[in-house]
């Protein structure tokens, strides 16, 4: 029998036994070799399917999606064979519902992420099939993550005749949960009351809760109970993402808030990872937010000035300072300098190198806007192909209400699993590129670059140019004029909108065909 304190592989330290079942034990442990805390899968003797976790947890560490459980090491060839996994500290949904149902636009946010990690895995051969509200995680981070992917599936030897199905109803009733705080089936346990029933079937979301707009309610319906409403039932990850596409991307607001570090796990537990067995801790606030209302004895209660002499000391220093403008612009005027008035009426202003006589510069070329054929998202390998490439066309329809976004992320550089992403633009023919105008989302600085080709393949685009802290309108000249057929704004660092990811509102080329 193992006990805390064992070895594996000569680097991982089991620390403590989380949770044991069918076989297959939990364990919160340490990377010596890294030191970092990490979940570790152990298997009994005799187990019969620990080569099936084992290889369902390779195939799962090359799924290029960040919102899923990161795997680092895994070996069923060992006297003891074992799964390492990432250990997610953060709160179910689960726990999110403890105090009621979430905002709409927010449980939807939160289920569409869930549907693209899914599809992504489902474009891999890998499946959930086990679905419930302690799979979706929020961790202390800010990410999604979504866990259990493909191992959940193999330590319960589960091989249904249509998986995609089975994940479409799964997401369907996370959806549901996250409306409701009710789950629509009673015959599993996932500490949730039951929904509600009316004539033998769960009630539809919006008989709980009028306020559920009727496109959420259908969604839920479609993708949970199959229902041949709209335009059909749901059948797959991807098409519960795809219906999902739209909806704004808002971080959960978690159950309560606490200033400090998690506590570290007890008997119950305060961390979460894959294992799904610990409750967790509400994650502090992010690193953004500031704690405006202070508690008794906390940091704001330090002796110091009191607010009402801070903001006379701040009304005082304004004052100082806009006299202190006003009479350097006043001796500034006095001595005739610029825009002092000239004879025929106008300014003069002696600082102008040039005089702007109203005419182009010679070696300015001439331009003009191209006209696109068409665009969608561009995710090439080791991405999966696609990255919201129905709202592509939202880029270029002259509305900049309308915007595409890239799928959300970890970090700011894809987890480091893959250099970028972009919206790939098809002109049609081979055009001359000398600028793009481009109406960015305002969540925060982005890199970018604009990538000029003649094939739709990454390896045969080269950069042209490209913009550093880049956000809301921006102008990219490229120092050359480049030419090709396929033009991408290709993103390598993204600002945080909730998850990281990058928005287009509108895109402007201007050159030669």
């Amino acid at each position: 029998m193992i006990e805390p304190g064992a070895w594996l592989a000569g680097r991982y330290r089991l620390d403590e036994l989380v949770s044991e079942t069918g076989g297959a034990s939990v364990w919160k442990a340490t990377d010596e070799t890294l030191a970092r805390p990490v979940a570790v899968w152990t298997f009994a003797e005799g187990f019969p399917r620990t080569g099936d976790v084992v290889r369902a947890a390779r195939a799962t560490s090359r799924i290029a999606d960040s919102r899923v459980t990161q795997v680092f090491d895994a070996d069923d060839t060992a006297a003891l064979p074992y799964v390492v996994e990432e250990w997610v500290v953060g709160q179910s949904l689960a726990d999110l519902l403890a105090q009621g149902p979430m905002a709409p636009e927010r449980a939807a946010g939160l289920v569409a992420e869930a549907a693209e990690t899914l599809a992504t895995a489902h474009a891999t051969g890998l499946y959930h099939l086990n679905l419930t509200p302690g799979k979706l995680m929020w961790s202390v981070g800010g990410a999604i993550k979504v866990t259990g992917i493909g191992t959940d599936a193999a330590l319960r030897g589960l091989a249904p005749a249509a998986p995609g199905t089975l994940d479409a109803q799964g997401l369907g009733r996370l959806l549901y949960a996250a409306l409701t705080a009710h789950w629509p089936d009673a015959a599993a346990q996932v500490g949730l009351r039951p929904a509600p029933m009316a004539n033998g079937a769960p009630c539809p979301p919006a008989r709980l809760r009028p306020e559920i707009p009727a496109r959420l309610d259908e969604i839920v319906c479609r993708a949970a109970f199959q229902a041949p409403m709209g335009g059909g039932p749901l059948a797959t990850p991807r098409a519960v993402a795809d219906a999902l596409a739209d909806v704004p991307r808002m971080v959960p607001l978690p159950a309560a808030m606490t200033a400090g570090p998690a506590t570290p796990p007890t008997e119950q537990g305060t961390s979460r990872h894959s294992g799904e067995f610990a409750a967790a801790p509400a994650p502090p606030p992010p690193p953004s937010r500031r704690r405006t209302s202070p508690e008794p004895g906390g940091p704001e209660d330090s002796p110091g000035p009191s607010r009402v002499t801070k903001a006379v000391l701040g009304v005082v220093a304004l004052l100082v300072f806009v006299a202190v403008v006003a009479g350097a612009w006043t001796i500034g005027s006095s001595i005739g300098g610029s825009d002092a008035p000239s004879a025929d009426g106008g300014t003069s202003d002696t600082t102008d190198d040039k005089p702007d006589d109203g005419k182009k510069d010679e070696d300015e070329p001439d331009l003009t806007e191209l006209s696109p054929a068409s665009a969608t998202g561009f995710d090439p390998p080791p991405g999966d192909g696609s990255e919201h490439d129905g709202n592509a066309k939202n880029a270029l329809d002259g509305d900049p209400s309308t915007e595409w976004k890239t799928e959300g992320y970890n970090s700011p550089t894809f987890g480091n699993l893959k250099s970028g992403v972009g919206l790939l633009i098809d002109m049609g023919e081979e055009v001359e590129l000398h600028q793009v105008d481009l109406v960015l989302g305002t969540a925060g600085p982005a890199n970018l670059e604009i990538l000029v080709g003649n094939a739709p393949e990454l390896e045969s685009l080269t950069s042209a140019g490209g913009a550093n802290g880049a956000s809301g309108e921006e102008t990219v000249k490229l120092a050359e004029p480049a030419k090709g057929r396929y033009i991408v704004v290709w993103f390598t660092e993204l600002p945080q909108d909730g998850q990281y990811r990058g928005t287009i509102n509108e895109v402007k080329l201007l050159g030669n065909t």
